[in-house]
């Protein structure tokens, strides 16, 4: 192959092959790793951390994210599992837990649905999440200083009635 052949298939590869990158969950050591499934209630099945035990065909839960969301210097963790199984028409489920004082790892909030952080924010700083799913117009949530609670609907940063 010579010149624009040559870029064009390794672009097409790139494009085919997921990068290692997106392919791995945060880095975090082992102990935390264990930590947040068993508190998000996982258990292991077949090599796997497995939420939803009921779904037979259920690929496994994974930390998509680890990183401070409420600026309290201590880290929260993200874990989402897909399938419609428990999940529904949503096709994705996912459990927020955070690093506690002594270290241990709490659940916060867990849903069905796709969380997208948004830049504004509940009590303490917790950001409100936009839980995405089939549709046009999500629910909101915000911490109101206990629970992650309705707020509002939303669909690309403008408020939408659900009806």
């Amino acid at each position: 192959m010579h010149g624009s052949a040559a870029i064009l298939a390794i672009a097409m590869a790139g494009a085919i092959l997921p990068s290692s990158a997106s392919a791995q969950e945060p880095a975090i050591d082992r102990a935390d790793r264990v930590a947040i499934f068993k508190a998000a209630g996982a258990v292991q099945r077949d090599g796997r951390w497995v939420i939803c035990v009921d779904d037979p065909a259920t690929s496994g839960a994974v930390i998509e994210q680890v990183r401070d969301l409420n600026g309290d210097g201590r880290p929260e963790a993200v874990v989402v599992e897909e399938g419609s199984f428990c999940h529904g028409a949503a096709g994705t489920g996912y459990t927020l837990l955070g690093r506690q004082p002594d270290a241990s790892w709490k659940v916060i909030d867990f849903n069905s649905g796709v969380p997208e952080f948004l830049d504004t924010v509940g009590e303490g700083g917790w950001p409100d999440i936009s839980v995405g799913g089939p549709g046009f117009c999500f629910p909101v949530l915000r911490w109101n200083g206990s629970a992650y609670v309705p707020d509002r609907h939303e669909y690309e940063g403008r408020r939408c009635d659900p009806e």
